[in-house]
């Protein structure tokens, strides 16, 4: 303690803060302010706690305290570098708390519910009030994402090879041109594209199915496969191409032996990334998919329910007991984040796992 204390006045007489002062006053400020905010939640019960304002507040708080501290302490030279180093974490922060509060509201709200058995193990056939869950849901939506992402990923991954490795001329301008135009398509769109497809090929303008959502979302999928695909085949060095190509190893097998091992960790993640893009989609579903109440497995045949029109009937069509509806479309959404969480905690293991190993 003694020693601390005299490293701590050694660096106040030598014109410094202290290591560490900043977080210790950023957590103090943090504290504060939310004792402040805590006050005030007592005061008025229907408020409630507010952490995100806290946290905002509180990281104010700290760029006023740590420029002051600085610049009494250490002179305005270096109080103003520590105020713009401050300002740029204060806008990281800020662009932090769109999230925190996102998930903070769909876990007060949606979590007792997701976390209850019946979940995961009941549809909501026969079911007007409390009770019920998202099993049909669920089903739909990883059957429906599963197959799209089977449609898209090889599609992409062939057309980002062509472009990178073969592509010249006016057809490689064109496809990329009319791949930067299927970027920009509302996904509406492509729920009106696979539905009037397929009422043509059918005659039958009624049909419905879970197939027909894979081909939308595969339309809404394969361009950001393509684009993220391409990007990452481009950071390939273009000597390890020479080289193979040196030895008298045929182009498409450079490819596959040298272009795409080297990087199937990036395009993993740029799959992943699509796949997380696509599964929340509610538009095209509604559509082409429909919903239902009950299960069903058959992707080929008949309406199916995914989680986003799930959570999205259940509010829009409250029915006597609205706190058990909205109780399902907020648990319905917390399941859906936890999927697009696993999605990319799997994109980041398996990137990790197939990154190029370096022994320097």
């Amino acid at each position: 303690m003694t020693a601390l204390t005299a490293s701590t006045a050694n660096s106040f007489s030598a014109g410094r803060l202290p290591r560490g002062s900043a977080w210790w006053l950023l957590v103090a400020s943090w504290l504060v302010v939310s004792a402040v905010f805590a006050l005030l939640a007592v005061a008025d019960p229907a408020a409630g706690f507010n952490p995100v304002g806290a946290v905002f507040f509180g990281t104010v708080l700290f760029d006023l305290l740590l420029f002051v501290l600085s610049l009494l302490v250490e002179g305005r030279r270096r109080a103003v570098d520590r105020l713009i180093t401050s300002l740029v974490a204060t806008a990281f922060i800020i662009a932090l708390l769109p999230l925190v509060s996102l998930v903070w509201t769909v876990l007060q709200n949606g979590g007792a519910r997701m976390i209850a058995p019946s979940f995961f193990t009941e549809s909501m056939r026969n079911i007007i009030g409390p009770g019920g869950g998202g099993l049909h849901a669920l089903v739909g939506t990883l059957e429906i994402t599963g197959m799209a992402a089977l449609i898209s990923v090889p599609i992409g991954l062939l057309t980002s090879i062509y472009l990178v490795e073969y592509g010249r001329g006016a057809l490689a301008r064109s496809i990329t041109f009319f791949v930067d135009v299927m970027m920009g398509i509302p996904s509406i769109v492509a729920g009106l594209f696979a539905y009037a497809l397929f009422a043509l090929l059918f005659q039958d303008p009624g049909i419905r199915s879970g197939f027909i959502g894979s081909i939308a979302l595969s339309v809404l999928m394969i361009p950001v496969v393509v684009r993220s695909s391409e990007e990452i085949l481009r950071l390939v060095p273009n000597e390890l191409r020479e080289a193979s190509l040196a030895l008298g190893v045929p182009k498409w097998l450079t490819v596959v032996k040298v272009v795409l091992p080297t990087s199937l960790a990036g395009l993993t993640t740029g799959v992943m990334l699509a796949v997380a893009r696509v599964i929340g989609e509610t538009a095209p579903l509604l559509i082409v998919a429909g919903f239902t109440a009950s299960m069903n497995y058959n992707l080929f045949d008949g309406r199916m329910m995914t989680l986003p029109v799930f959570a999205y009937t259940q509010y829009a069509n409250q029915g006597p007991d609205p706190a058990s509806f909205l109780g399902r479309a907020w648990a319905s959404a917390l399941a859906l984040i936890a999927i697009v969480m696993l999605l990319n905690l799997a994109g980041r293991v398996i990137a990790s796992a197939f990154a190029p190993k370096t022994h320097r």
